[in-house]
């Protein structure tokens, strides 16, 4: 015989809303944020992002997913008079400064060339100690060779992954090839594989855990991918939110045969920021 809770089926996903916002926010202490189709589309704020997230700030803890790698660095001890290279956007950048580490790359290489000449050494810098690659829409040549000579020549050099994910919805039309794909280049190039400290690993859960004593069942998860946020969050124990201004649509997220439900969904993460302030 099976018991109750077998029979009883899961709850459908619920519309953020004026009535049950206050339930979510008052048992969370902990919001999780993906980037790519959450806080931004390419390298564009989402409208409304920033104000949302100043304003969850005063109240609870954020985290995001570039934050994970700068955290990777500091429980592991990484020297900081080493450097380290970003095959990335500017938010890892400000993450690693934030840590009291030194970036460098980023955007700022986004214009410059790699040249072939004979008898000629492409130079990079020989302290950085780690490369990190993340969703990088200016990646080029010039990025691909400094980071993987800094992998393959610098001794004891990290190659970190923020995360995997093949494709994003960096536009309101159509997908485009997501972080795993630079990811992906530096795997053929340095012929290692990458530390991935966000989506699926569970370091920064286990981070969480560790120096806040934060239960996951007190952390809301908030993406815009079924397959990889949400269902992290829930195998994570987590509350889960999910936003649709990236991959997954309403239709999809509600479409029969959908097995990865969220708890609550809505259209930007910007609609928290009403529902906080709506009477």
């Amino acid at each position: 015989m099976k018991s109750s809770s077998e029979d009883t089926p899961p709850m459908a996903p619920q519309l953020l809303s004026s009535r049950n916002f206050k339930s979510l926010f008052d048992s969370v202490d902990t919001f999780l944020f993906d980037c790519d189709g959450v806080i931004w589309k390419g390298e564009k704020l989402i409208d409304g992002v920033a104000q949302t997230l100043d304003l969850i700030r005063s109240k609870d803890e954020i985290f995001s997913s570039s934050f994970a790698a700068a955290m990777y660095l500091k429980v592991n001890n990484f020297h900081k008079d080493k450097k380290v290279y970003v095959i990335g956007g500017e938010g890892i950048l400000e993450e690693l400064q934030i840590a009291g580490f030194t970036g460098l790359g980023g955007p700022e290489d986004g214009e410059k060339r790699a040249q072939w000449k004979s008898n000629s050494l492409f130079e990079h810098d020989k302290s950085v100690g780690a490369v990190v690659v993340g969703l990088d829409p200016n990646i080029n040549y010039y990025k691909l060779q400094y980071g993987t000579l800094c992998v393959r020549e610098n001794p004891g050099c990290l190659f970190i992954a923020t995360n995997r994910d093949a494709v994003g919805h960096m536009t309101d039309l159509q997908e485009w090839p997501g972080a795993g794909c630079m990811v992906a280049a530096m795997c053929g190039s340095t012929e290692r594989e990458p530390i991935v400290v966000g989506k699926p690993s569970t370091f920064m859960m286990d981070f969480l855990l560790q120096k806040f004593g934060t239960e996951t069942s007190r952390m809301c998860m908030v993406g815009d991918r079924l397959d990889t946020d949400i269902l992290f969050g829930q195998n994570a124990g987590c509350k889960t939110l999910l936003v649709l201004t990236g991959v997954t649509s309403e239709s999809n997220l509600l479409k029969e045969g959908n097995e990865i439900e969220p708890d609550y969904y809505t259209s930007t993460v910007s609609d928290m920021m009403k529902l906080m302030e709506s009477p």
